[in-house]
């Protein structure tokens, strides 16, 4: 059987009942960690939220889907156009580090929109058990197309592939038949968007890409609920995802998990830090050194990274004067200079006045990354680091799984930490009662008979 039969298939026979406990659960966290990373999307550390918020203003209104915190009724493109935009914009969202794919930025932002739109406009709750088979479906259609790649990024990846699983995800939460999915997978196939230029020049537009991604999902759904034809051959056709987006692809281990029925939700990583995930493990050593040997930044001579090719390409680049923060939270000799300052790089990390400190940029020039002797294009470990003392002291770390990882995870205490982390940073006060309430949504997510009531709470009104 090809990818493209065996993930239509699985889209349309999932069933909630068929997932393991463990499934769910991890659902239910990765829920929590996207949608408190999207509340603290929209805070003033992030202006270029409310570039995004004026523009879907001006495409039109209606009565879809709502805007995460401020609460404005938007048509359901257009609030998952926000809210994707929300979600990525700090680098804080969940990774699946085999496919290198955010899988929850364009899929958790879309089919919380549909089931909006759903309820608003065709009169059909969506409830937990619904959003949970859908979101599975999902995730595991992005990132299965991901570990299917072969050869470096070319495109955005995490936004056509979320796109792509988002498509099969909302089809599934309204039991759309193979006919309904495979134009919904066609039409947001001919919609899908987004490069690594971006990515290179670190330029916020990385962000918008997966926002682009979650509206054309939307506008897709609405055609392909309309009867309107769609290419068919969208995954290994001549000109199809598979050959021309990803160029070489080896579908043989995604083919192996779908009939295992693995669940690749239990692989999505948590990202601990507001930085790109390559850096993670990095951060991570230099943070565990830092403590252990009181390091401060003057004390550090320099820091050899030897690590994966891909990690250079994602966070290999030079400091720059004057950079944004999309470049900055790419940028590891940053990274690893504000680890030795703060002991950490959290969301108040990237002040303008961080950004332009000389003591960052003298210190940039001392780290070092050589690529390891790892050839899989899309790893991000092992890596091992050097860090060389002024006092002439060698001291070493090496990490075969970054931490957040599904080998490394996240205590519950950790992701509670994470959880008020975010939304310490939302554009508006999310109080104790209203914090405790959400956490006891995502905690019975499958029980809730309406996603409106949870998104109820993600809004705060002015007073």
């Amino acid at each position: 059987m090809r990818l493209t039969e065996a993930l239509l298939r699985h889209a349309r026979t999932l069933r909630y009942e068929d997932l393991a406990p463990e499934a769910v659960a991890a659902t239910r966290t990765f829920v929590m960690d996207s949608l408190a990373v999207g509340l603290s999307g929209s805070g003033p550390q992030v202006p270029l939220t409310a570039a995004v918020r004026d523009s879907v203003a001006a495409y039109g209104s209606g009565r879809g889907a709502r805007a995460w915190v401020t609460g404005e009724m938007l048509p359901a493109a257009s609030a998952a156009m926000l809210n994707g935009y929300q979600i990525h914009n700090q680098e804080f969202d969940c990774v699946h580090m085999p496919a290198v794919v955010h899988p929850m930025a364009v899929i958790m932002a879309s089919l919380v929109a549909a089931a909006e739109r759903r309820a608003h406009i065709d009169g059909a709750a969506s409830d937990g058990r619904a959003l949970v088979a859908a979101l599975n479906v999902a995730v595991d259609v992005a990132t299965l197309l991901g570990i299917s790649a072969r050869a470096p990024m070319r495109f955005f990846r995490p936004a056509m592939c979320g796109a792509l699983g988002a498509a099969l995800g909302i089809a599934h939460l309204h039991g759309a038949d193979e006919a309904l999915q495979r134009r919904m997978l066609g039409l947001t196939y001919s919609h899908l968007s987004g490069t690594m230029q971006a990515h290179v020049e670190g330029s916020p537009t990385l962000a918008l890409q997966v926002a682009l991604n979650a509206r054309a999902v939307l506008s897709c759904w609405e055609l392909a609920r309309n009867g309107f034809p769609a290419p068919r051959e969208v995954l290994e056709g001549p000109f199809g995802y598979l050959p021309l987006i990803e160029g070489g692809f080896d579908t043989g281990p995604a083919l192996a998990k779908l009939a295992a029925r693995e669940a690749q939700i239990l692989d999505v990583s948590h990202k601990v830090f507001p930085t790109g995930g390559a850096a993670h493990a990095a951060q991570d050593m230099l943070m565990e050194l830092r403590q252990q040997h009181a390091l401060g930044l003057d004390d550090v001579a320099s820091v050899a990274l030897q690590a994966p090719p891909l990690v250079r390409r994602l966070v290999g680049r030079p400091y720059v004067g004057g950079m944004e923060t999309s470049y900055a939270r790419l940028c590891l000799p940053f990274l690893l200079g504000t680890v030795l300052l703060d002991g950490r790089v959290g969301l108040s990390a990237y002040t303008a006045d961080r950004l332009a400190d000389p003591r960052l940029a003298a210190f940039a020039g001392n780290v070092i990354l050589v690529p390891n002797d790892c050839e899989d294009p899309n790893a991000l470990v092992p890596q091992s680091m050097v860090l060389t003392l002024r006092d002439g002291r060698v001291l070493r770390g090496h990490r075969d799984a970054a931490i957040g990882s599904p080998q490394r995870p996240l205590s519950r205490a950790q992701q509670l930490e994470k959880f008020h982390h975010c939304l310490d940073h939302a554009a508006r006060p999310f109080d104790a009662a209203r914090r405790a309430s959400l956490i006891s949504h995502f905690d019975q997510l499958q029980d809730i008979d309406d996603v409106r009531r949870l998104v109820d709470l993600l809004i705060v009104e002015t007073p």
